[in-house]
């Protein structure tokens, strides 16, 4: 392993009386959560608590935005123009900024949700328009994106308005064999076996090759890694593999 992988985590997507994931035992686990703000999930109480859950345990808080889209939780497309999505990322950042400072903290990236998130590999438009977002909120203020077979475009997209990128790889969704997610329509999409999550996430950690849905290989160059941790056996794998990449 050349470089220390981060481990990252999707939460904060409870919304009133509705509960979703195990927050409180994956935060420990995690050095970076992509917290939801509002748009797909999460309420005012639910964005406060989570960032003092992350502050409490001294992890990176990253804002999670998504299209307006809460009856889908995020994963439907939504015409948006990149107007839109500019204003509507600005948004997000500022309702979870807002909790952060009252926290003693601040957002230190940005990851996309859903939907959103998948449009940007192909929408160079939108792309732009929350980079964009990023630059305006604050200086510096990387976007972290989906790492992919060959990250070039995104690259230079982001290198013309100075926004930092961290490219992210998952430890239990199959991929296509250009590195992007394989839809979840498709079967064998997700993974649910703890020991393939486990062996693609060591994989991707040593960057070594593993197995795309198709069963060919593919290697991706990653900042952070994302597991997430709404059950009991998601929750397992990430204290497996903690463990394992405190050890290396």
């Amino acid at each position: 392993m050349t470089k220390r992988i981060l481990l990252n985590c999707d939460m904060g997507e409870s919304f009133g009386a509705w509960r979703m994931g195990d927050d409180e035992h994956a935060m420990p686990l995690v050095d970076q959560a992509n917290l939801a703000c509002g748009f797909h999930a999460a309420d005012p109480l639910t964005m406060q608590r989570t960032v003092a859950l992350a502050v409490r345990h001294g992890v990176s808080i990253g804002a999670h935005p998504s299209y307006p889209d809460l009856a889908g939780f995020g994963r439907r497309h939504l015409a948006c123009s990149p107007e839109e999505v500019e204003a509507l990322v600005l948004y997000q950042l500022g309702a979870l900024e807002a909790f952060c400072r009252a926290a003693g903290s601040q957002l230190a990236y940005v990851k996309p949700h859903g939907a959103l998130y998948n449009d940007l590999v192909r929408d160079d438009a939108l792309f732009d328009a929350v980079l964009r977002a990023c630059a305006g909120f604050r200086a510096g203020l990387p976007l972290m994106v989906l790492a992919l077979a060959d990250n070039t475009r995104e690259r230079r997209l982001a290198e013309s308005v100075g926004v930092p990128l961290l490219f992210e790889a998952f430890a239990d969704r199959a991929y296509l064999s250009d590195g992007q997610l394989a839809p979840r329509r498709l079967a064998g999409a997700v993974h649910h076996e703890p020991q393939r999550i486990l062996e693609q996430a060591l994989a991707i950690a040593r960057g070594e090759p593993f197995a795309d849905l198709d069963g060919q290989p593919l290697r991706l160059e990653a900042d952070s890694l994302c597991v997430h941790g709404d059950n009991p056996e998601s929750l397992a794998v990430l204290r497996r593999l903690r463990a394992m990449l405190d050890a290396a």
